[in-house]
């Protein structure tokens, strides 16, 4: 019988040793690594390994880990996980806005990147219902395939990210329910991730860009004050 596929990762960091011993934490804990030391190098290893999670550092020769996340969504959607050594929020946020899932800001334990790669990777791909598939979700113009993991709008389909898709299926799926950023984030991540909730919001605002969703006057996703998200009607 054949073994099952390991789960691959590439780091992206110039800080070699630290690279080293991320690579060294992530072998031993079962997964492919490998290494890239600069930006071009970074979005080139993407393309040729396809790897299943991209530790990506923001400060990186060549390009920065934001325009490398950009041009890495344009052919994958595999989870990245933005490292950075500067605490500033605008830079996580402008790492999260460009596609990354998630971020932990140096210094950080391994052990904690490892716990969270195994928290990525344990999300579903595709929620599964049954032997029949689920009808698409129709929100007005706004139309939501779980099965496919697909989205249109006006019958012209939206890219999502594995992390605003997983939000927008989490929403989607329970249309009349208010559901709090830490439902969200069990739902999504996971019950045992540990962060900032607010990273809830980051993607939310990119979904509603997406969506062409202005959130002054939101038709998909509306803000429960004092709570967190629910699905509008559409109209």
């Amino acid at each position: 019988m054949a073994e099952p596929r390991r789960s691959s990762v590439l780091v992206i960091d110039d800080e070699r040793p630290l690279a080293g011993i991320v690579a060294s934490y992530l072998n031993k804990a079962g997964f492919d690594t490998a290494l890239a030391y600069t930006g071009p190098d970074g979005v080139s290893s993407a393309q040729d390994l396809d790897p299943d999670v991209i530790i990506l550092d923001l400060g990186l020769p060549g390009i920065d880990g934001i325009e490398v996340c950009r041009q890495i969504r344009l052919f994958s959607d595999c989870y990245i996980l933005m490292l950075t050594a500067r605490a500033d929020e605008v830079d996580k946020l402008i790492g999260l806005s460009v596609g990354a899932d998630d971020y932990l800001t140096k210094p950080f334990s391994p052990r904690e990147l490892v716990a969270r790669v195994n928290t990525v990777l344990r999300r579903p791909r595709r929620q599964t219902h049954g032997t029949q598939p689920a009808p698409p979700r129709e929100f007005g113009r706004l139309r939501v395939d779980a099965e496919g993991r697909d989205v249109w709008v006006d019958d012209q389909q939206v890219g999502l990210t594995r992390t605003e898709f997983d939000i927008l299926d989490a929403l989607s799926g329970r249309p009349n329910v208010a559901l709090s950023r830490r439902q969200i984030i069990d739902s999504v991540w996971g019950p045992g991730w540990v962060g900032d909730d607010h990273v809830v919001d980051v993607h939310v605002a990119n979904l509603r860009k997406k969506l062409d969703d202005p959130p002054a006057e939101p038709r998909y996703i509306l803000t429960v004050r004092g709570v967190g998200y629910r699905m509008g009607p559409g109209a």
